[in-house]
């Protein structure tokens, strides 16, 4: 749990210490106007209930909003092949960079799922890999696409699955 919040702490950026420090100093406004306004007792549980709710949820909707907002990137799956005469299967596909901001590095996921005619079944699957695989990519400059194929082994499933693509980018 330590080696989790410290990678967590090394990869924020300046934005997201604003972003912080903005939470917590309309927090401590609320809690002021709150305390000023103590007499209309509905309003200043109003503003309290607010200002907790916005401590608490405020970090991490904002956390998830801006770096969707700054880290913006689209991935294609171009093909895939599972092999014959090989327990792996062929992924190849392409990140764009479609932010405004140059990516140091993308840590593109390789997803493969269970599929079932169950519904239900279907979107538990969706959440339960059979195999995951991970990659770094480095230096995506503004608009720049690039290809990348990867082998995925030992993949010993022999039904039907879907992949499914994924990056977190900084």
């Amino acid at each position: 749990m330590k080696e989790k919040i410290a990678t967590f702490l090394a990869g924020l950026i300046q934005y997201d210490y604003m972003l912080f420090g903005a939470i917590f100093t309309l927090f401590i406004l609320l809690i002021i106007l709150a305390l000023l306004l103590r007499k209309k007792m509905g309003l200043s549980i109003f503003l309290v209930f607010l200002s907790f709710t916005i401590l608490f949820a405020g970090p991490t909707v904002g956390y998830l909003q801006m770096h969707n907002y700054l880290f913006k990137n689209s991935l294609k799956l171009i093909s895939e092949k599972k092999l014959l005469f090989s327990d792996a299967i062929i992924v190849k596909g392409s990140i764009t960079n479609d932010s405004q901001l140059d990516f140091q590095s993308c840590q593109i996921d390789v997803d493969i799922h269970r599929v079932s005619k169950n519904i239900v079944k279907n979107y538990l699957y969706q959440y339960k890999t059979i195999q995951q695989m991970s990659f770094v990519e480095e230096n995506i400059t503004i608009g720049d696409t690039r290809n990348f194929k990867v082998i995925v082994e030992p993949f010993t499933y022999s039904k039907e699955y879907n992949i499914t693509l994924g990056a977190k980018c900084k």
